[in-house]
């Protein structure tokens, strides 16, 4: 039987992630083979992710990463069960670099498929679930692209979002890391009312009209009115429309002409955990 040293353990944990016991464990069954050590966590990550694949994960960490020439950009979700492994500075640290990798992917199924270290994404997923005991998932993957794209995190990785602009000019990376804190503050539905599910637009004249006829108006105004509410929804809920939240007194879409008289906001991506 093989001699297991500390700097063995030590070893295998710095590959994989897990944790002392296990990776002793794992030695010894292998009677110190590294590969099979390894191969045999991963099969103990299968096992635990097959058992708590019923399990609900809306913890983690909402990453936003935009490429070295601000044309691309992605947002994903690493999520988990608890907020205390969401917290983890590890749990952090591996979502960033898993961001990163996504920079290179068009598709979640593209990045899940691409190599990490030696093996897919998804099988990292598997064998951090398997380390950490929790079901892990990329749950969200947006990507952006643009003449500019800017990214912003709200505190605590609970949400990410990637604004991109029509122009790369002085202050764009202001003004779009401005526009994102604006779409994660208030969770806009559209860039603009163009953008809105003619469903919804239904509805919401619907609700409308309810509402009026509740009030006693004549059905003769009902659309007229109704209309007047529906330009309502689109400044509370379209990106451009909205109030400017650090200058109510201006639109997002007046604030950043103040960057630039030809600046326009182009695009956006939202990702929340929860």
């Amino acid at each position: 039987m093989a001699t297991i040293t500390a700097a063995d353990v030590n070893k295998l944990r710095t590959i994989t992630g897990a944790g002392m016991m296990d990776c002793k464990k794992a030695l010894v069954e292998a009677d110190g083979d590294f590969d099979l050590a390894i191969e045999n966590l991963r099969k103990k990550g299968q096992k635990v992710a097959a058992n708590r694949s019923d399990r609900e994960s809306t913890e983690g960490a909402a990453i936003a990463v935009v490429n070295a020439d601000k044309t691309s950009g992605v947002a994903i979700t690493l999520n988990c069960e608890t907020d205390f492994v969401g917290k983890n500075e590890g749990f952090v640290k591996l979502a960033t670099e898993l961001a990163n990798q996504a920079l290179n992917y068009d598709t979640k199924e593209a990045f899940l498929a691409s190599d990490f270290n030696g093996i897919t994404v998804a099988e990292k997923l598997i064998e951090q679930t398997g380390v950490i005991g929790e079901k892990i998932e990329i749950a969200s993957f947006e990507r952006l692209n643009g003449t500019f794209v800017g990214s912003y995190i709200h505190a605590g990785n609970k949400i990410a979002t990637l604004v991109s602009l029509s122009a790369n000019v002085a202050g764009a990376e202001e003004a779009s890391r401005n526009v994102a804190m604006q779409a994660a503050a208030m969770s806009p539905i559209a860039l603009n009312e163009d953008g809105v599910d003619a469903a919804i637009i239904e509805k919401e004249i619907e609700i409308a009209k309810d509402q009026l006829r509740a009030e006693g108006k004549p059905e003769t105004m009902l659309d007229n009115i109704a209309k007047g509410k529906l330009n309502r929804f689109f400044k509370d809920n379209t990106l451009v429309n909205q109030d400017y939240i650090k200058d109510s007194s201006m639109s997002v879409a007046a604030y950043v002409k103040t960057i630039d008289s030809g600046l326009t906001v182009t695009g956006f991506s939202r990702v929340a955990l929860g």
